[in-house]
């Protein structure tokens, strides 16, 4: 059975995260500050591990728990935190996955981040713009690491079911909302897929109404 192990675990779309693989057959490790937010946790008999990322101790010690074929996948993300988890958070993991030689890593960013900053409205630059620069260093610590990583970056995220309609895209100008669900999809098919390494995704679903 293989292994995935998701920071970021106990709400929103870590969350709908450990519901999709668990659904899906994997062996399920759910990493968060407190697990317990996430009663499906303890619902569906999972491993929980307590990690606060931005400990970089605490992040090593969570990270020898993991096999070394673990699939990783991050969602972890703050607003307005007096520490915000976007980047060093991300910082320690990746250093930490490196050092434990676990190669396999998918990050979840958001529209908006790297070179599609261009395209956030000024409105939204300034409602979490600082949130989604967070974001970027994040990406570009990954990009000049070791791992064989992946980058995802959602649009606006709603509650919902895997819909199937959800499309990725390359190097262009996307906006739209997509389920948090669809995106679980979506984020097992990268992470199966070794065309996906190196590479830079944006996604929503031209199904839902922007």
């Amino acid at each position: 059975m293989k292994t995935v192990a998701i920071w970021g675990a106990a709400s929103g779309l870590g969350a709908a995260m450990v519901e999709y693989f668990a659904g899906q057959g994997f062996s399920v490790i759910a990493i968060a500050r407190d697990p317990k937010k996430n009663p499906q946790i303890t619902e569906l008999g999972l491993t929980a591990i307590c990690c606060d990322a931005t400990d970089q101790s605490q992040v090593i010690q969570t990270v020898a728990q993991l096999p070394q074929d673990a699939l990783v996948i991050s969602t972890m993300g703050s607003f307005r935190a007096a520490v915000p988890v976007d980047y060093i958070g991300h910082r320690y993991l990746i250093d930490s996955l490196e050092q434990a030689n676990i190669k396999r890593f998918l990050l979840v960013t958001s529209l908006g981040c790297g070179d599609s900053w261009q395209y956030l409205s000024d409105g939204a630059k300034r409602g979490f713009g600082a949130a989604v620069r967070e974001k970027s260093l994040a990406e570009a610590w990954l990009q000049s690491s070791q791992l064989d990583y992946t980058i995802l970056r959602p649009g606006g995220l709603k509650d919902g079911p895997v819909t199937q309609t959800g499309e990725l895209s390359q190097n262009q100008e996307v906006h739209g909302l997509i389920t948090r669900s669809e995106v679980a999809q979506l984020a097992h098919l990268l992470i199966s897929d070794e065309q996906s390494v190196g590479q830079i995704y944006a996604c929503v679903d031209p199904e839902i109404a922007y």
